[in-house]
């Protein structure tokens, strides 16, 4: 019985990462993977780096990995970053890499009012090797037993390569933004089979928060050492991709150096179906001066499958941020209010 509740898990797993993307908790933390705009938005240079492992207490593993250099070039009021992206689905030996381009350039509205746009160009790798897979037709539901052929017109490895767009948008202020970003926008084919289409389907994202300083205009910050810092931010991230919808509801308290963070992602109220509670997850950053910046955070499943079948997710990131090039902005502040992680 056992076997036979992990393959229904792993089955419906495989369905839904064919047709969605790899999310992160820390999605700030991974912030040309969340929306283009916000290339150059710190304002500095930036190299980070993201890990996620999720479902580790499945026989199978679904890990995750992030990479981007991004950087600011205060002249031309534009941000420039590289990113690289790649996830492996164990069960059919799935990899998906990518490797991109983003550009963004940062438009003055007001005194403190300032709009981002930008776009990202990837080339992009589906790499599956189908010779282990486990179909419900080699399965003798009387027995157990696993039979050799499936029924199934599949051969054993796969690649196949293409290019991919996205775009995006970001307004704020001091204490507020607001950002959409689009993803896969010409729906690219990404079926392994010859002959066949499968479009990947457009990712939307609409993500904002707002910052409150709990320090009474105490914190002082200077080349990105920080001291006094006291803020709590509220934020949300909604995405939708094909039939997938997903809303993260979370918020963060900053006390130089620790940041401590819980998130909600789920559905709480849908009219369609039934609400969707898919986990809590709970954070703990840490600053340690010169610019370095470590998180790391759980997710706690709520949905049917259980905390204690999945294991949850683990999922750590490291940042770097220092000024580059000229000191045109040494000792200015970054005028982006969101969350570090």
């Amino acid at each position: 019985m056992k076997r036979v509740f992990t393959f229904i898990i792993l089955s419906i797993a495989c369905l839904s990462l064919r047709a969605q993307d790899v999310q992160y908790s820390q999605f700030y933390a991974a912030p040309l993977y969340l929306n283009p705009a916000m290339a150059g938005a710190s304002e500095m240079t930036r190299i980070g780096v993201n890990y996620r492992n999720q479902w580790p207490g499945l026989d199978q593993s679904f890990t995750s990995y992030s990479a981007y250099l991004d950087h600011y070039i205060f002249g031309a009021n534009s941000g420039i970053g590289i990113v690289f992206n790649r996830s492996e689905q164990s069960m059919a030996n799935l990899s998906v890499s990518e490797i991109g381009a983003s550009y963004s350039y940062r438009a003055r509205l007001g005194f403190k009012s300032f709009l981002r746009v930008g776009g990202q160009v990837s080339y992009m790798d589906r790499d599956a090797y189908f010779g282990n897979l486990l179909f419900g037709s080699q399965i003798d539901d009387q027995t157990g037993a696993v039979g050799d052929f499936s029924g199934e017109n599949l051969g054993s490895d796969f690649r196949h390569q293409f290019v991919d767009y996205s775009f995006g948008m970001l307004f704020h202020n001091d204490n507020f933004w607001f950002g959409a970003s689009a993803h896969h926008v010409t729906q690219p084919n990404i079926s392994f089979i010859e002959g066949e289409i499968s479009e990947l389907p457009i990712k939307v994202s609409a993500h904002g928060g707002i910052k409150l300083d709990l320090s009474g205009g105490s914190s002082t910050q200077f080349y990105n050492q920080r001291t006094g810092t006291k803020e709590l931010t509220f934020a949300f991230n909604y995405k939708n991709q094909g039939p997938f919808t997903q809303l993260d509801l979370g918020t963060q308290i900053n006390i130089q150096p620790l940041v401590l963070g819980v998130w909600y992602r789920g559905i709480p109220v849908s009219e369609k179906s039934q609400p969707n509670h898919e986990s809590v997850i709970a954070l703990v950053g840490i600053s340690l001066g010169g610019g370095l910046d470590i998180g790391y955070s759980h997710d706690f499943t709520l949905s049917s499958l259980g905390n204690a079948n999945t294991g949850g997710a683990h999922e750590i990131s490291i940042r770097y941020s220092f000024l580059a090039g000229s000191a045109k902005g040494r000792g200015r502040t970054s005028s982006m209010p969101c969350f570090k992680y």
